[in-house]
């Protein structure tokens, strides 16, 4: 008995994904940059921590909805056919109860902070569930992706401050910049797989460009954090993690060169690294002032 509970748990903590925290990771350094920037690097310690939980629960969410609406054709995926849902190992009433009930301890976070991130909240959740339907008709669903892993940062700002000030749309354009780039070289890690069961994405729609176009984005996002960190004043630390993220994205166009699986993903993962200098940068030069 104590081992089939076992096995239940292993299924439900693989089909959130848990086992694979890259993307938690990925969607918590521009949230907790974002409230460091909106405090001016005091946040309070009650919002931060709401934030932090809530970011695991709602990346383990949308994988959940995700897997989902995917079920049928991760299957027919080198890189997906063992997961929960498409292996049949859990079945599509048991990943929505998980789904509904993650759901209602996420909201039940959220009802702790203000009015204004309430509302931002249930936009946030409208757009996860959304997502994993548009790879059917959008030709570049990770730019929808990148409106849903962005949407934090007005969350941050209005839980912080009560408002959503101009800089914070600054800070999302560049984490929408940012996400699509790296989802990009993950849709690479796909894109055969992908043209044979008809999903979209951004890899297939830029074809040879595809390099390039990541180097168009990743280049807008050092500019727009430029921009913010000129507005700030923040001049001391800040500017290293953005020549250190600028190095990483280097390191990455240097991976994808021959647009091979495995080097690909490798790329899409370093961006954890590239996401955690800026937000060190972020709370460093405030702890120097």
């Amino acid at each position: 008995m104590l081992a089939v509970l076992q096995g239940r748990f292993d299924a439900y903590w693989r089909l959130a994904r848990l086992d694979r925290p890259i993307g938690t990771f990925l969607l918590m350094w521009p949230a907790l940059a974002a409230l460091w920037l909106a405090a001016d690097g005091l946040p309070d310690p009650f919002v931060l921590g709401v934030f932090f939980v809530g970011v695991w629960l709602m990346r383990a969410n949308g994988c959940i909805i995700n897997d989902f609406a995917d079920r049928k054709l991760d299957s027919h995926v080198a890189r997906t056919r063992s997961r929960p849902l498409a292996s049949g190992e859990i079945k599509a009433k048991e990943a929505l109860a998980l789904f509904v009930v993650l759901g209602l301890v996420c909201y039940a976070l959220v009802l702790q902070l203000n009015a204004l991130t309430v509302q931002l909240a249930y936009v946030g959740i409208v757009l996860t569930i959304i997502y994993p339907f548009t790879k059917r008709f959008l030709p570049a669903p990770q730019m929808f992706l990148g409106i849903v892993w962005s949407w934090s940062i007005p969350m941050a700002f209005a839980a912080q401050t009560g408002d959503v000030p101009t800089l914070a749309w600054y800070l999302f354009a560049a984490n929408w910049c940012w996400t699509v780039a790296y989802d990009t070289m993950y849709g690479m890690v796909d894109r055969e797989d992908d043209l044979k069961v008809g999903i979209r994405s951004s890899a297939i729609w830029f074809g040879r460009w595809d390099r390039f176009w990541i180097a168009v984005f990743q280049l807008a996002t050092l500019v727009l954090l430029l921009g913010i960190g000129l507005r700030l004043g923040l001049t001391t630390l800040y500017p290293f993690g953005l020549v250190a993220m600028a190095g990483f994205f280097v390191y990455q166009q240097y991976l994808i060169r021959e647009r091979e699986r495995d080097p690909c993903f490798k790329a899409f993962l370093n961006n954890n690294w590239a996401g955690l200098v800026l937000f060190l940068s972020v709370v460093g030069e405030y702890a120097l002032r």
